[in-house]
């Protein structure tokens, strides 16, 4: 048998380990030429190192994050956490109207969820500086209000160191007047009145006020936020709401829509929005059984369901809280010359529309929102497509459940509601 084959696979075997055990050692030193050749030889020459010279890197990354981290601002309590909330396009209305509509989403305000919480915060602010409330002094904040107002001032007394004392209407959804307890405010529900009754909720809490502060028993004084006539509260939209609205919208706005109930937030930003954009069309979102249509349209304070014998409520015939009115108030009077026109809005069309908003686009909010969503599709509808326009989404639907949402309904499983049906157009 010829062994020829085996001898040379052994020979080829050794060799194969001699080569690995020579290239082992000859290894690093290749290694280093081959680097020498790839080195810019300006650069190392440049950094003043010899070629043989090590480098050390270091990575400062991570100081530079750190540093980052370090100078981000972080709030000061909740009161720190009201203003500056998002503007969102309303994606289905937009598709709808060929208009841009966008949404100052205003229930994400971070004390009680809605516009209320810059006039909370700048009534007692203003107060502080001219010397009417003290803090941690006993002081106690009446405030008469048909709810939003009140959880607003209530969760702000609380961080600022006052106590609440709220006096609503008995007719309002009870999920206010609960909420309001939970924070710690004092909470009278008195009947519906007109306001030349005493027992008015905005007179009760005028009255309440001034006893506090004439009893000398009782630490601390009462202060009346008087939020219809105080002028902290059209100037807190003025200052915050209306330059949120320009700057994220880049200067570029065809119209702004809202309703009005003090008239604080129509008044305070068509004041700023005029300022900088004087073609602007400021238009007033009305709810059925209020006279702020009619206030705009004809000068008056009048409506057919306000007649003797007809008015089943002390303020506007309608299941919309938060906007209509049937007196002046100072704070609507403040912006009135700049309103351009009014959309008057039915129970049905807000309703409808609340429905809408949930069906299309998930938003879940309470009568007062749906009425301006109604009020700006409707204007669109008008103005034709290419337009922007902006509202104000007020507050969350779940302070609405067993009011406003109960008349409602359920959404289901419906997903075929049509605009123009809502709308009327």
């Amino acid at each position: 048998m010829d062994n020829r084959p085996r001898l040379f696979l052994t020979a080829a075997f050794l060799c194969g380990v001699l080569l690995t055990l020579g290239f082992k050692d000859f290894y690093p030193d290749l290694e280093r030429r081959f680097r020498r050749r790839r080195v810019p030889i300006n650069l190392v020459s440049g950094a003043g190192l010899d070629i043989d010279d090590r480098i050390d890197l270091e990575d400062r990354t991570r100081e530079s994050s750190a540093k980052e981290y370090r100078d981000v601002e972080v709030a000061e309590g909740i009161a720190a956490c009201v203003g500056n909330t998002p503007l969102f396009r309303v994606k289905s209305l937009s598709e709808e109207t060929g208009c841009d509509i966008l949404a100052k989403a205003e229930f994400l305000n971070g004390a009680g969820g809605s516009p209320k919480d810059r006039v909370a915060l700048n009534m007692i602010k203003t107060a502080e500086e001219q010397g009417l409330l003290t803090p941690r002094s006993g002081d106690t904040i009446y405030e008469g209000t048909v709810g939003s107002t009140g959880i607003s001032l209530a969760t702000v007394c609380r961080a600022r160191g006052y106590l609440a004392h709220i006096c609503m209407p008995s007719d309002q959804a009870t999920e206010k007047s609960d909420l309001l307890l939970k924070l710690g405010a004092v909470v009278d529900r008195v009947p519906p009145a007109p306001i030349i009754d005493p027992m008015h909720f905005v007179n009760r809490a005028r009255s309440l006020a001034a006893d506090h502060t004439a009893d000398p028993k009782r630490p601390g004084r009462g202060y009346f936020a008087d939020q219809f006539e105080n002028q902290a509260n059209w100037q807190a939209h003025y200052e915050g709401t209306g330059p949120e609205i320009f700057t994220q919208c880049g200067g570029k706005l065809d119209a702004f829509v809202a309703g009005a109930g003090t008239g604080g937030t129509i008044a305070g930003v068509a004041r700023f929005l005029k300022s900088e954009l004087p073609e602007l069309r400021v238009v007033l979102a009305d709810p059925q059984g209020s006279g702020l249509f009619n206030r705009v349209k004809n000068g008056v304070m009048f409506d057919t369901l306000e007649k003797e014998g007809t008015r089943r409520r002390s303020q506007v015939d309608s299941i919309i809280e938060g906007i209509g009115i049937n007196r002046v108030t100072s704070n609507f009077e403040a912006g009135r010359e700049l309103i351009d026109d009014a959309i008057k809005v039915s129970d049905d069309e807000a309703m409808a529309m609340a429905r809408w908003l949930v069906e299309k686009d998930g938003i879940f909010t309470g009568g007062s929102s749906a009425v301006n969503c109604v009020a700006t599709a409707r204007l669109a509808r008008q103005l034709g497509p290419g337009h922007r326009l902006v509202t104000i989404l007020c507050d969350s639907g779940t302070r609405h459940l067993s009011k406003f949402w109960a008349q409602a309904g359920n959404i289901g499983g419906k997903a075929d509601s049509r605009l123009d049906d809502i709308i009327g157009i």
